[in-house]
């Protein structure tokens, strides 16, 4: 735990640590990539490094927990953390990997601040760092034992027994054992990691939401052709060829209580609504749920006329879509031209908000969602790419 002086030295170098945070971070990870190539080559994003996207988001989350620890927020605490657990156990994250993460930060932390890194402010970043990282390892291991696996065991082979164009540029895999047996179950919203072998040798993963059936022995994902791994899965993966994927993880899961529901999508994030969506019309939910989706064009939205239909499915659902580009003919109140807006779309106090896609667009819907007064503990979301986790930011 953390002594009221290491909380006073935190808060007297957050800001000094903060500012320094664009140094901090490239420096960590090229002294960390040298020694470790492996961890660069067969588990961080190769794109998000180049764009500094991955070290923005790794800083944003120490930052924040440090700001959470001077301004005790528990809910917020729990969303961050959750998340971050999630994440890790996907990619097979175990205890021993937290400590060569140490090693290389504050190595590079020395070296950008210097003296001011003084033995007093070294031990209450360290002991800050380490309740952050036993926090994680704790909840990790228990994802790991929820799913019946050991920690880091999460790696299977599967065969792709479908492959089906959902749109011109995205793909749909079914996966299934090679053995024929079930493969484990999951919860709607949650979603796999697969591992792919690149032309240079290097294994690079990325993850994708499943938007099949809870009670299929099966899996199905979709892939947006974007980028090296779902660029191989377009070009190379066929019926008959093996994946190396995961077990289900993810956080953004259907609230039980039955309280009404909003689902707000764009593009390739109508995957993970895809699959709260087929869970919900095979219950015949009978709860109140507006669907928002955007795209850039009808013809090239993924997934265009499962999503009607799942949601024609459901006896007290209706659906608004928003189209950036083209004319759309017959277009209504329900299909609009444009970026989504909340603007003349009926909302519950009581509703919780399901958000897919990427940061920009969950940044804009969550801030409408927060002026039509939904509770920030009411929006989960769930983004494609490394999230920036903000002081003071759901």
């Amino acid at each position: 735990m953390l002594s009221e002086s290491h909380l006073k030295v935190i808060e007297a170098t957050l800001p000094a640590v903060g500012a320094a945070i664009p140094e901090i971070t490239p420096n960590f990870y090229g002294r960390m990539f040298a020694a470790h190539p492996d961890l660069l080559d067969n588990l961080f994003n190769w794109t998000h490094q180049k764009t500094g996207a991955q070290p923005q988001a790794l800083a944003g989350s120490i930052a924040a927990y440090a700001q959470l620890q001077l301004l005790p927020d528990p809910a917020r605490q729990k969303f961050i953390m959750d998340r971050i657990a999630h994440k890790h156990v996907s990619l097979g994250i175990t205890r021993d990997q937290y400590q060569i993460v140490h090693k290389y930060l504050f190595e590079a932390i020395v070296e950008v601040l210097g003296e001011a890194v003084t033995a007093e402010v070294a031990e209450a970043w360290d002991a800050l760092y380490w309740q952050m990282a036993d926090a994680l390892i704790q909840e990790e291991e228990d994802l790991y034992k929820q799913a019946g696996v050991a920690p880091g065991e999460v790696w299977r082979d599967v065969v792709v027994t479908e492959r089906r164009y959902e749109s011109p540029d995205t793909v749909s895999l079914t996966l299934a054992a090679a053995d024929g047996s079930a493969l484990p179950s999951f919860h709607a919203g949650q979603y796999i990691s697969v591992q792919v072998p690149l032309a240079d040798g290097a294994r690079q993963i990325r993850q994708y939401s499943l938007t099949g059936a809870t009670d299929r022995p099966d899996w199905q994902i979709s892939i947006k052709n974007i980028g090296e791994v779902s660029g191989f899965l377009h070009e190379q993966v066929f019926e008959g060829d093996t994946l190396h994927v995961s077990t289900p993880f993810g956080d953004l899961v259907v609230p039980d209580d039955g309280t009404p529901l909003l689902i707000a999508s764009a593009g390739i994030g109508c995957t993970p609504a895809i699959g709260v969506l087929t869970a919900l019309a095979a219950q015949q939910d009978p709860r109140q749920v507006i669907v928002l989706h955007a795209d850039k064009s009808r013809a090239r939205q993924p997934h265009r006329g499962q999503l009607a239909a799942l949601v024609e499915q459901l006896p007290n659902a209706q659906l608004t879509q928003w189209y950036e580009e083209g004319h759309v003919p017959g277009a209504s109140d329900r299909v609009r031209s444009g970026f989504m807006s909340l603007d003349n779309v009926e909302l519950h106090d009581d509703s919780h908000a399901l958000l897919c896609g990427p940061a920009e667009f969950l940044s804009a819907i969550r801030t409408q969602l927060i002026e039509r007064g939904i509770p920030e503990n009411k929006i989960h979301y769930e983004t494609f790419g490394p999230e920036l986790v903000r002081v003071g930011a759901a």
